[in-house]
């Protein structure tokens, strides 16, 4: 069969043409659906970045590649911080429809992807279709497959974790709430926490709050706030569906540091979504803060992919520099 391929400027147009291929009934990843991208450009994108979407249908099977264009020649995933893995989107498993859009793109001279967990078949795709990829580790994601009950989780953590949690846990006395919907107070105390943390400034909280309302719509959202004496001091985002629960977003105040505020509701919210969701998988996004090896089994690599299209004379220098820094060598490159 023939392969259909199309290049989008338009969001809203790869809407209608997808019908409710791109929606969660058919994506399971978060990160995978028309309203992720659109929230991300609607709220993060910059200026001079338009949206570039890439189809290839060939029968039921569809495939996306969902990009900004960044000029005439360059392009760049349709990402931003709060994208905690980038993939290609399919709909099947017709590994031609990667190749057709890799051979539709040969306009640009490059092309940047990340955060991907899994870069071998955009590799292989461009790779086999004559462009230079350069595969680089942009972060690392850790992750853990959790214990059916909490406290054989619970006991496989740090002695000084363990402790820490309940000592601190009696003198602060906290009082915590975990919220499955999107609940107004909890979201403005929320704000205030962060406000008073050691966090830089949010990204967007137009996309925080829109990504708020919209899971808890779908019950998918669990926000726990933590207060002393009615004092809001620790608060923590996660999503879970589908098996897999992910630790978006956490902040404690500095002034209530002492006591622990941001372990203790931790243990709260890792209780919580162990015994009422039963996720397969716990996942604490991307960054390599140390104590995240406190919760989790281990760190896994999130790789950048550098494509260059040496058709392309805009190509020819960037290629060269990667050559002249050994970097060529050490990637993977066809």
């Amino acid at each position: 069969m023939t392969v259909n391929v199309k290049l989008f400027d338009s969001l809203a147009d790869v809407a209608s043409d997808a019908g409710n291929a791109l929606g969660r009934a058919q994506q399971p990843s978060l990160y995978n659906r028309i309203e992720w991208f659109e929230r991300t450009a609607r709220h993060c994108g910059a200026a001079g970045k338009t949206p570039l979407i890439a189809r290839a249908r060939c029968g039921n099977d569809a495939a996306w590649l969902f990009l900004y264009r960044t000029s005439q020649r360059h392009a760049e995933a349709l990402a931003s911080w709060y994208t905690l893995d980038f993939d290609i989107v399919r709909t099947g498993d017709n590994s031609a429809l990667l190749a057709s859009i890799a051979g539709k793109l040969k306009q640009f001279a490059s092309i940047t992807i990340a955060p991907l967990a899994d870069p071998g078949p955009v590799e292989q795709a461009f790779g086999d279709a004559g462009w230079k990829v350069i595969r680089t580790v942009a972060t690392e994601n850790w992750k853990l497959r959790p214990p059916e009950d909490f406290e054989t989780f619970w006991s496989a953590r740090p002695g000084k974790l363990r402790s820490t949690v309940k000592r601190k846990g009696k003198k602060a006395n906290l009082e915590i709430a975990i919220h499955n919907n999107f609940n107004e107070q909890a979201w403005e105390d929320y704000k205030a926490i962060y406000a008073q943390s050691w966090k830089p400034d949010e990204g967007s909280w137009d996309f925080m709050r829109e990504f708020a309302e919209h899971e808890g719509e779908a019950g998918t959202l669990r926000l726990g706030v933590a207060y002393k004496e009615g004092e809001p001091v620790a608060a923590q985002l996660w999503h879970v569906e589908n098996g897999h629960a992910t630790i978006h977003k956490l902040a404690y105040t500095e002034n209530s540091k002492s006591y622990s505020p941001g372990s203790i509701l931790s243990e709260a919210m890792f209780r919580h979504v162990i015994e009422r969701d039963a996720p397969a998988v716990i996942d604490y996004g991307t960054g390599s803060e140390p104590y995240k090896a406190d919760w989790m089994d281990a760190p896994r690599p999130l790789y950048r992919l550098q494509l260059y299209n040496p058709r392309r004379p805009a190509a020819w220098l960037s290629l060269l520099r990667h050559k002249l820094s050994g970097l060529v060598g050490r990637s993977t490159s066809h």
